[in-house]
């Protein structure tokens, strides 16, 4: 692979597949919290994009140094989004059935947040392996346009969130965990049935 055009298009479009689960799960952060303010969106989708570039540098480590490690471990990754995701999400449907119809929304803790950051990305280490044919500089910058992709879908769904949010204010949480159980089952499914 060249430094060219391609290469860069190749990255975004690699990006915008990664990012499809972080957006989500940023569309359900955003109907919980409808009153998010731009610096915590920024920095919600900062975290997003910082997994989404670890992880694809992890797998690509992985490759170039303990590959026969990270075959055994590969296997459990469905099952592991699938419990972040279904522990977060329940949590939230829980914190928004017990409300009865509160209007106030709740922030995602810091915790939440990495383990939203972990489920989505975790995917992602899987990738490692179609960039390993990089040299260490290329894969860095496939890295980085992924995040940086991953950080503008995540602002978006943020943003639609928020907007949705404030119409569905009692019933938001409730929904938000259901998006992320969605997105858990679909990660094991997805995997498994492969």
């Amino acid at each position: 692979m060249t430094w060219d055009l391609l290469f860069v298009l190749n990255s975004a479009l690699l990006g915008v597949g990664l990012a499809m689960d972080a957006f989500s799960v940023s569309l359900a952060n955003g109907l919980q919290e409808p009153k998010m303010a731009h610096g915590r969106m920024c920095r919600i989708a900062g975290v997003f994009a910082v997994f989404q570039a670890v992880m694809p540098m992890t797998g690509w480590l992985c490759v170039h140094t303990i590959v026969q490690y990270f075959e055994a471990f590969s296997r459990f990754i469905p099952f592991i989004a699938l419990a972040l995701l279904s522990y977060i999400g329940g949590k939230m449907v829980l914190d928004g059935l017990s409300k009865k119809g509160t209007a106030e929304a709740v922030a995602v803790g810091v915790g939440a947040l990495l383990m939203q950051g972990v489920a989505t990305s975790i995917d992602a280490l899987s990738v490692g392996f179609t960039i390993a044919e990089y040299a260490f500089p290329m894969a860095l910058a496939c890295s980085l346009i992924v995040a940086a992709v991953t950080f503008g879908i995540c602002m978006m769904g943020l943003a639609l969130g928020k907007r949705f949010g404030t119409r569905f204010a009692g019933k938001a949480s409730v929904l938000g965990g259901l998006i992320l159980i969605a997105i858990g089952l679909e990660i094991f499914f997805t995997s498994v049935l492969k």
